[in-house]
């Protein structure tokens, strides 16, 4: 038997022994998938994905998501699907995001792909046209139905005040692009080409600004679209085909009166719905795809995309469309041939959208509501300053949300009250409102709903003929002074349609902020894992 003493571990060799594990765990894990790349977060990322199957979608196509599901599980395939904005998708791929494939809605924001994204096998799935969706009682009285519409037709009602509508927002959907880009052509007179010079003509854009003064609410999203109209009292909707068939569903359903689809016969933007495969050299990878993409062009899977209302079937007319779903009392017209509009280049695209976004849409006066009660010290304080300073400056037109000139915006802080606005009538003139929002430290409670009680009785005598109207209540907290049911009676009482959108931060409650959504017809966005993001989204919609 040995004298000697036996050592006893200390604490500091412990933590030098699980340093060595767990540096030898993260070498092992790096090299699992075979890479020398010595990042191992995206060694990880890739370990993931070989395992995964990741598409990033359209949300239109969310309906499809079930039966695509369904076949994936029944080969054995483990996909997960991810939705977004167009535009968010096009900036995920372009910040080299892993995703295995891409279902965009239309073919043409492939174009603004960087040569990174390396995209092959691109095939169309499906057609939607973009169409008006207007009440039908409406559509009879104004003589849109069973006649031939142009889109000069439309642009007269609604500058003679008979015709409101909402739409997606062209700057984050594409059914809002497609359809702003439709008018476009159409209203330039359906030149062969859209041009840079013909966007600064000056009665094409005249002519697009009466257009836009009939747009009563903006949508960042096609789900929150159809959300709002059925929750809301509108009279017309700008969507896709499918959208307006899955509206008049639910309203039938409802026993209310349903939509009918105007297609103007001097152009319909027309979305094809394009399925792709981003290559990283995986050939599994690439079996999977193809069997999904040739599964979504069999018979099978084309009859479940008609289901959904998109239009399967090619060379433009049908005798055989279901009519159960595709409706001709709705005024879904399968025998007749949609004429599309031919889409522009990428550039002029890009102009086009910042040309909406800062001449030609409806201005807007929003009032922002910001938490600055005591839980926002830190790191909640410097993450509003960030995102209140990327939305009113011009990083903001990077992603075209920026303001503009006729935009009017105030600012309302609270703790444990409201506070007096900042304001300014000129949406560029922001200088002032910055150097404001970094003069107040947080501290007190949370006067959530005096807030928004406040921001509503500063908006109600606006003219909404000339703005449209919201308000953005951003808050990391329990609303603890004053209650819903003021707010309620105020805003009944006023009978007003402000939406409020909420963003959620840090330990705020949702059901506080779901119950002021529902009363207003308004949304909540999680601002939880990035405030900045959740503000860029919430322009969408204001």
């Amino acid at each position: 038997m040995s004298n000697k003493k036996k050592k006893n571990i200390t604490l500091g060799d412990l933590m030098l022994i699980i340093i060595f594990i767990f540096i030898a765990i993260l070498i092992l894990v790096g090299n699992l998938d075979g890479s020398t790349n010595t990042n191992t977060n995206t060694s990880r990322v890739l370990s993931y994905n070989d395992k995964v199957f990741k598409i990033i979608s359209s949300q239109e196509n969310k309906q499809s998501e079930n039966f695509i599901n369904e076949y994936a599980a029944s080969k054995g395939y483990n996909i997960a699907i991810e939705y977004a904005g167009t535009l968010d998708i096009i900036e995920k791929l372009n910040n080299n995001e892993y995703y295995d494939a891409v279902w965009l809605s239309n073919s043409i924001w492939s174009y603004m792909l960087d040569s990174s994204v390396s995209l092959s096998n691109s095939k169309c799935t499906s057609i939607n046209p973009i169409v008006f969706g207007i009440k039908k009682s409406k559509a009879e009285s104004l003589g849109l139905v069973g006649k031939e519409v142009y889109t000069k037709d439309l642009v007269q009602k609604i500058a003679n005040g008979d015709l409101k509508f909402s739409m997606s927002n062209p700057t984050s959907t594409n059914s809002g692009a497609s359809a702003y880009l439709g008018m476009l052509q159409a209203l330039a007179g359906n030149p062969e080409v859209l041009t840079e010079d013909i966007l600064q003509n000056d009665e094409l854009q005249n002519n697009l600004k009466t257009l836009f003064t009939g747009m009563e609410r903006s949508s960042g999203s096609e789900d929150f679209l159809e959300e709002l109209f059925l929750n809301g009292d509108y009279e017309a909707v700008v969507s896709y085909e499918s959208s307006i068939i899955n509206i008049n569903k639910q309203l039938a359903a409802q026993g209310k009166e349903t939509l009918y689809a105007v297609y103007p016969v001097d152009g319909v933007s027309i979305s094809d719905s394009p399925f792709a495969f981003i290559d990283h050299k995986n050939e599994n990878k690439k079996e999977i795809f193809t069997d999904i993409q040739s599964y979504l062009l069999s018979n099978e899977g084309q009859k479940e995309l008609a289901r959904n209302g998109k239009r399967t079937w090619y060379g433009g007319v049908t005798d055989n469309a279901d009519k159960t779903i595709f409706n001709p009392d709705w005024g879904i017209d399968t025998n007749k041939y949609i004429s599309p509009i031919k889409y522009p280049s990428t550039k002029v695209i890009k102009l086009a959208l910042n040309l909406y976004q800062t001449a030609l849409r409806k201005p807007v006066h929003v009032v922002f509501c910001l938490d600055y009660s005591g839980s926002m010290f830190g790191n909640g304080y410097n993450e509003l300053v960030a995102a209140m300073e990327y939305i009113l400056t011009d990083k903001a037109a990077d992603d075209f949300i920026q303001f503009s000139d006729k935009d009017k915006i105030d600012i309302i802080p609270f703790a444990s009250k409201s506070y007096l606005p900042w304001s300014t009538s000129k949406g560029t003139d922001t200088e002032e409102l910055l150097k404001n929002i970094k003069s107040v430290r947080p501290n007190g409670t949370t006067a959530l709903y005096p807030a928004a009680r406040d921001a509503i009785n500063l908006l109600k005598d606006e003219d909404t003929e000339t703005y449209n109207l919201s308000v953005v209540l951003m808050t990391d907290g329990e609303g603890n002074e004053g209650n819903y049911t003021d707010l309620y009676n105020l805003y009944t009482e006023l009978k007003v349609n402000i939406p409020i959108y909420s963003i959620m931060f840090g330990d705020a409650r949702d059901y506080q902020l779901n119950g002021i959504a529902s009363l207003t017809n308004g949304k909540v966005f999680d601002g939880k894992e990035n405030l900045v993001k959740a503000f860029k989204e919430v322009r969408g919609y204001n």
